[in-house]
């Protein structure tokens, strides 16, 4: 499951943008929980591949992947929300800039500049990561001088290293670290270094000129970083279209030039940002969606279903999703040899079907 969070200066539409992001879809509400000063939001994945998955097995229910919003109630500031559990514990976040102008709606800095507000808000990050790299490092030299014995050369190193990168105001997604030193920084959780989708929110005025408006944000130079990338939205627009019946919303983003909805396009950002796939299961209770980091192997796979089934992975039955519809029914995939048996190490495809054996 993808855990995003979303940070944004005030009078950004952030709070739109979450209604927007969590509004409930296929009559499944969106679960909400977390501590007085935060929210937590679970969203429903958009797929039609699910969609014809579930044509070809009418009997069963239809279990979307899911992706977790988390947003800050009550904040008004940067820095304010950056100590926040559910920031830490993010795969992305989600930067809401403002990009529309609205005069009733004053702006914290006095005028629009999503480039400055992009800039602002990184500093910000990459402040509060200096902080905690200092401060484990001052621990690590306290230790040191005591005489206590530690085997944490290796992280003394790669902290050093991120702490002069930040005060040079490189964020750690900027750093090319290899397996071993990512691990070491993973129980850190630093803000600068989880992939940032900028997501602009744009007037209604703009809509069917995004990609010139885009280019008039300056924003092109901080999306051509490392683990960085842009999506356009009219929040305010967007949400008025979501509460519209599915055939009247379809007119309306046709009439405005969009070719999806903004949850989809969001999402499918954030997808392709963090290389997440999808993979299926099907049978006679449901028919359900599983996100999974891009080269994950079947066994590890079958975790994000049960421990259990990873735990006691025997073989996964294979069938690309393609071949699966094209043929209209598994046993017809069986027929002409299109269900594959795989090992632990198979490296999971989008789209792939998959049926686990494993020993209990």
């Amino acid at each position: 499951m993808l855990h995003a969070g979303l940070i944004g200066l005030p009078s950004t539409g952030k709070t739109t943008l979450f209604r927007l992001l969590t509004r409930p879809r296929d009559n499944m509400p969106s679960t909400r929980s977390g501590r007085s000063d935060s929210t937590v939001a679970i969203a429903l994945v958009p797929d039609t591949r699910l969609d014809r998955l579930v044509e070809l097995f009418p009997q069963t229910k239809r279990v979307p992947a899911t992706v977790v919003f988390a947003d800050v109630v009550g904040h008004s500031g940067a820095r304010s929300v950056l100590d926040t559990a559910p920031f830490r514990e993010a795969d992305v976040l989600l930067h809401v800039v403002r990009a529309f102008r609205a005069a009733d709606i004053p702006h914290s800095s006095g005028t629009v500049d999503p480039a400055r507000d992009a800039r602002a808000m990184e500093d910000e990050l990459i402040l509060a990561d200096l902080a905690v790299s200092e401060r484990r490092l001052e621990r690590l030299e306290r230790d040191r001088k005591k005489g206590v014995a530690t085997n944490f050369a290796a992280e003394a190193k790669v902290l050093d290293r991120c702490r002069h990168a930040l005060q040079d105001g490189t964020p750690i997604r900027g750093l090319s670290l290899d397996p071993g030193e990512a691990k070491l920084l993973r129980g850190f959780q630093f803000l600068s270094a989880k992939p940032l989708l900028l997501v602009l929110n744009f007037d209604e005025a703009d809509v069917r000129t995004t990609d010139r408006t885009f280019d008039l944000s300056q924003l092109t130079e901080l999306t051509a970083e490392p683990a960085t990338r842009a999506v356009p939205v009219c929040a305010k627009i967007e949400l008025e279209i979501a509460n519209l019946d599915p055939g009247d919303a379809r007119l309306f983003l046709e009439d405005l030039g969009l070719r999806e909805a903004g949850l989809d396009r969001i999402i499918r950002a954030a997808y392709d940002l963090l290389g997440y796939i999808c993979f299926f299961t099907v049978g006679q209770d449901e028919c359900r969606a599983w996100s999974i980091p891009d080269g994950t192997v079947a066994q590890v796979a079958a975790g994000t279903i049960h421990t259990d089934i990873e735990r006691g992975f025997i073989r996964a039955e294979v069938v690309d999703y393609n071949l699966l519809i094209g043929r209209g029914s598994l046993g017809a995939c069986r027929e002409h040899g299109e269900v594959r048996l795989e090992g632990k190490d198979y490296v999971v495809q989008d789209g792939d079907v998959i049926n686990f054996r494993f020993a209990t």
